[in-house]
């Protein structure tokens, strides 16, 4: 009985102790997000959410009210901003990253595993791949690109993005588009228009 009591005892201030814990957790990742971000108060984050300024200038990267914020957002050293409008749901494990400018409207869902990159992310030429490389491996940080072949991203309003799709640089998505799970978006999407698949085919338009 005594060790039931007992146990009952420790584990209620076991649990205590975590959620004071995950409190403070919470405050520090509010504050963090604030300083590399301009960042809304009433914006919902997640245990996975990211928000990466490796260029450092907060005003790069916008967030505005009433969204749920459950991915990765970043900006490269030399350059990139991201704007998300009011009302935006990012699901977990979707990366965002910039090196020129990535919009996104307003009421725009965003699914999980979700890529869209205004760059290539890496050199084509093979040698400064490995420069690259090098360079992080043996200094922990990001490589210091200055041209990485970017072009802008403009996402409308009321656009709805589905799991595992790709974006790719130098695309305009229209107001109200669907984009199908798995898509893969190498071109510009009409407004209201449902898109599916790797060579994004149109197969209907929304009233």
């Amino acid at each position: 009985m005594l060790k039931k009591i007992a146990k009952k005892i420790i584990y209620r201030f076991f649990s205590i102790g975590m959620d004071e814990y995950q409190k403070q957790e919470k405050i520090r990742q509010r504050k963090y997000f604030s300083d590399n971000a301009i960042f809304d108060q009433t914006i919902i984050t997640g245990n996975h959410t990211r928000i990466i300024n490796n260029g450092g200038i907060k005003e790069r990267i916008v967030l505005e009210s009433h969204s749920i914020i459950l991915g990765e957002i970043q900006t490269m050293q030399h350059g990139g901003s991201i704007k998300v409008g009011q009302h935006v749901f990012i699901g977990e494990h979707t990366r965002i990253w910039s090196s020129a400018s990535i919009i996104i409207g307003n009421r725009v869902l965003i699914s999980h595993n979700v890529n869209i990159h205004d760059n290539n992310s890496h050199a084509l030429e093979k040698v400064l791949r490995h420069q690259e490389f090098k360079y992080v491996y043996e200094t922990h940080k990001p490589y210091p690109h200055d041209n990485l072949s970017e072009k802008a991203i403009v996402i409308g309003d009321d656009v709805w993005i589905g799991f595992n799709v790709t974006i790719f640089k130098g695309v305009n998505i229209g107001n109200g588009a669907i984009i199908g799970a798995n898509s893969i978006i190498t071109k510009d999407v009409p407004s209201n228009a449902v898109v599916i698949g790797s060579e994004q085919k149109i197969i209907k338009y929304l009233e």
